[in-house]
């Protein structure tokens, strides 16, 4: 796939002093341009339809924002980056669509509107998951002129490992076997280390892989993106017992009427709350120890996920 985007001259680099919420609010809008640049709607048979009513129109964009805060911090390739925020969206927005339907979590709202399944039919929705699998792998992989060729590669087996068996496929196979089940909290953990975590994690590294990082910040930055990772999970466990549906935009209570095994359940609230807090402060001492000078954004998305009420 050729360039097609054309990335605001004020993308990158965050300048000084400049508050999360500016940034995060400028690069939200950049890559939902991007997205609906590229989820074209020309697809046969209203399949390009369901596409973008999949990807666009809602969500934190969380992932996108990871890939681009760690470039940023990097000084790496912006249209590399770019790109790769907007696949790990395409994968994150295909699992949902997925995992929505009957056969799997069988919900009915998602991002405060019905699910694709709900509006488009369930073998719609099914390809519609697929195309944008799909679509995601081919951002990653343009002509030589527009990411250097390695960079492509490294990008697209980092978001392979995190999307696949080992990640996050793994994850939702291991949690639906997991449901009316107890799970101690090493598995657990494993589970959603793989289920939420590894795009998540992903997420960072393919960030870091648009830009030089040598060994040490490489590694801590993998143990930020693990970290933040079961945050984020930990916290979405509380948010689904403490908040309602037209908070979350997802039904509220799913897990617990599930019987599916959940921080909460396993600790209860108070200690869910707290292990959170813990986690969190892992991510945080593995970014101060990656000795990145520009890593200001990345700790205030940290505490965003682990701080987050929706």
């Amino acid at each position: 796939m050729g360039p097609r985007l054309t990335i605001p001259d004020n993308s990158f680099p965050v300048r000084s002093g400049q508050t999360l919420e500016v940034w995060r609010s400028r690069q939200q809008q950049a890559v939902e341009q991007a997205l609906s640049d590229w989820v074209r709607g020309d697809a046969p048979a209203g399949l390009g339809e369901a596409m973008r009513y999949a990807v666009l129109d809602g969500g934190k964009r969380l992932r996108p924002l990871l890939v681009l805060a760690t470039s940023e911090a990097l000084s790496g390739h912006p249209e590399a980056a770019m790109r790769a925020a907007c696949a790990t969206e395409l994968i994150h927005a295909y699992s949902l669509v997925h995992d929505d339907m009957p056969c799997m979590d069988n919900d009915v709202l998602r991002r405060g509107k019905p699910t694709v399944h709900v509006r488009f039919g369930e073998a719609q929705a099914l390809l519609a998951g697929d195309a944008l699998q799909a679509l995601a792998f081919e951002l990653l992989a343009p002509e030589a002129h527009v990411v250097p060729p390695a960079m492509a590669v490294r990008l697209c087996r980092l978001l392979a490992g995190a999307a696949g068996a080992d990640g996050m496929a793994g994850g939702q196979a291991v949690d639906l076997a997991s449901v009316g089940h107890k799970l101690a909290l090493p598995a657990l953990e494993a589970m959603h280390r793989r289920k939420t975590g590894a795009l998540l994690r992903a997420s960072v590294l393919m960030g870091a892989a648009t830009g030089e990082a040598d060994g040490n910040t490489w590694e801590q930055l993998d143990r930020f993106g693990a970290a933040l990772g079961l945050a984020f999970q930990v916290v979405d466990d509380i948010l689904d017992v403490t908040a309602d549906s037209v908070t979350l935009g997802k039904t509220a209570g799913k897990d617990a009427a599930s019987d599916k095994p959940t921080f909460v359940s396993l600790m209860g609230l108070d200690r869910a709350q707290a292990y959170a807090d813990e986690v969190l402060m892992q991510a945080h001492e593995a970014l101060r120890l990656s000795r990145i000078a520009n890593r200001d954004i990345l700790h205030g998305l940290a505490d965003w996920v682990g701080r987050r009420s929706s």
